[in-house]
């Protein structure tokens, strides 16, 4: 399968569990000169940017081990546009990652920090 079609269907599971959770969507795939956001979202009162990765199994290791400080790095320049554009400066902000593997969803609140 197409690992774009894998992306998209696993953004859209992820974002089912967060609402599920009680995360209110905000925005989806945030695209910005410096990269793209999968999943934007409140929790309370703070705002969580969210990397949603999904494999269908571990042969290239974990999902959430290419969220490398490389990418890190990019979602927080996009999450620092996102804030600025949309005047939320200020605020609690948090980065998750969820990754889906083979049907299983983890979710992993604060992966990382900038």
């Amino acid at each position: 399968m197409n690992t774009r079609i894998v992306g998209r269907h696993g953004e859209t599971i992820a974002a089912e569990y967060l609402r599920k959770h009680r995360y209110r969507i905000i925005d989806k795939n945030f695209n910005c000169r410096f990269g793209e956001i999968d999943l934007i979202a409140w929790n309370g009162e703070t705002v969580v940017f969210v990397e949603v990765k999904a494999r269908s199994n571990t042969k290239f290791g974990m999902p959430r081990e290419a969220v490398d400080w490389h990418k890190q790095q990019t979602i927080i320049r996009c999450a620092n546009y996102w804030l600025y554009k949309n005047k939320q400066t200020g605020i609690p902000v948090r980065f998750d990652v969820v990754e889906l593997i083979n049907g299983q969803i983890n979710h992993i609140i604060d992966a990382f920090r900038p």
